[in-house]
């Protein structure tokens, strides 16, 4: 974990300590310092401050890209879009809430707990249905029910009203496959099937009883299917 201020290093470890399945390697004030430990030792997660003097959060993250999974943590809101193009796998904003740290605990416990079981997980595509493999079983989920795919680096999240399922691909790769073009992207990290869609507004998407971020540069995409 890396900031600047001790006061912040504090209190994320003091969030840290109520989740002992994460083993904190190092505690760190700079990008500098953090980089001798990284080089030595690497580590399965990074906690990174983004605006520090010398080497930034966003620095350090793009010079150990192998590391799999970054959470940024930072008083600027406007770092969103450089974060998750350093493949954030979330992005949090001081001061942090409890409740909100823990749904950044969940988010980093399901998506090592997918990197461990990725060679289980197949998916292969009819002409209206996708089928996941899961260890030995086979499910068949019929695209017309899939309301959205989160994006988890590698792979990719489909959430029905009744359960969720997991891929090795990314989202990027199943867009692009020619059975998802009732899906549209509306946020780095999210697509949701058009017929879905309820409402939106200047920041999130609405499906049901569902919300979901709406990114800046994907507004206009999502705004066509009102017109």
């Amino acid at each position: 974990m890396v900031d600047d201020y001790e006061l912040d290093r504090l209190t994320i470890l003091a969030h840290l300590r109520k989740h002992p399945f994460i083993e904190v390697a190092g505690v760190y004030d700079s990008g500098e310092k953090a980089m001798d430990h990284l080089q030595k030792e690497p580590v399965k997660l990074l906690f990174l401050d983004i605006d520090m003097p010398g080497i930034s959060g966003l620095e350090l993250r793009f010079r150990f890209m192998d590391i799999p999974a970054c959470i940024f943590i930072t008083a600027y809101p406007d770092y969103a879009v450089e974060a998750f193009d350093a493949a954030a796998l979330d992005f949090l904003i001081k001061p942090i809430s409890g409740d909100r740290f823990d749904k950044t605990i969940q988010r980093i416990r399901e998506y090592f707990e997918i990197r461990e079981k990725a060679d289980l997980f197949e998916h292969s595509l009819g002409t209206d249905t996708i089928f996941i493999k899961e260890g030995h079983d086979k499910t068949k989920v019929k695209l017309h029910d899939i309301l959205y795919l989160e994006a988890l680096r590698d792979y990719t999240k489909i959430v029905t009203p009744e359960k969720k399922y997991h891929v090795l691909t990314t989202l990027g790769n199943l867009l692009n496959e020619e059975e998802f073009r009732s899906f549209i992207r509306i946020h780095r990290s999210f697509a949701v099937q058009k017929h879905y869609v309820k409402k939106l507004d200047t920041k999130n998407v609405y499906l049901e009883n569902i919300s979901l971020p709406l990114g800046k540069t994907y507004k206009n995409n999502i705004e066509t299917i009102f017109q």
